[in-house]
């Protein structure tokens, strides 16, 4: 007997919800550990990574955009409030990879959240419905599917 078996769920859909609680609580535990350690870095960044808007007036833009590339982000601060954040553009390419496979991992959660193995079908009868035959499947090694 399975240790997922339960007499009134099949064990497939057993395992399913099993996996789903675990990716559940682990999204859960990533996004806390990330918010605590977003937090600690903020008031790093706050101490260490804050610059006055009177330094580009100074003629120190060339240096301050060095210090972005090399050091991460910096706050720019006008009237002692945040004007504007400087990224390099590989952090920023990262940041938007970041929100966007938090976005990818959400959508593949709610779809699995719904996963029923009785709505599958097989390849063949993907073949018949399309008119596809192992022929028109030789030469596409190459191509990856997502």
């Amino acid at each position: 007997a399975s240790i997922y078996q339960n007499a009134d769920i099949p064990a497939k859909h057993q395992l399913h919800n099993s996996i789903s609680k675990n990716i559940d609580f682990s999204t859960d535990v990533l996004y806390t550990i990330r918010k605590e350690v977003m937090f600690m870095n903020s008031i790093r960044s706050a101490i260490e990574n804050t610059i006055p808007i009177s330094l580009f007036n100074r003629g120190l833009a060339g240096k301050i955009f060095d210090e972005v590339k090399r050091y991460g982000a910096k706050v720019v601060m006008k009237n002692n409030t945040p004007e504007c954040v400087l990224l390099s553009p590989n952090e920023y390419i990262q940041l938007l990879d970041e929100v966007n496979n938090a976005r990818l991992l959400a959508a593949a959660t709610e779809r699995m959240s719904h996963f029923h193995s009785s709505d599958l079908i097989s390849q063949e009868q993907v073949d018949q419905e399309f008119g596809f035959s192992p022929s028109d499947y030789e030469n596409t090694d190459d191509i990856e599917f997502e």
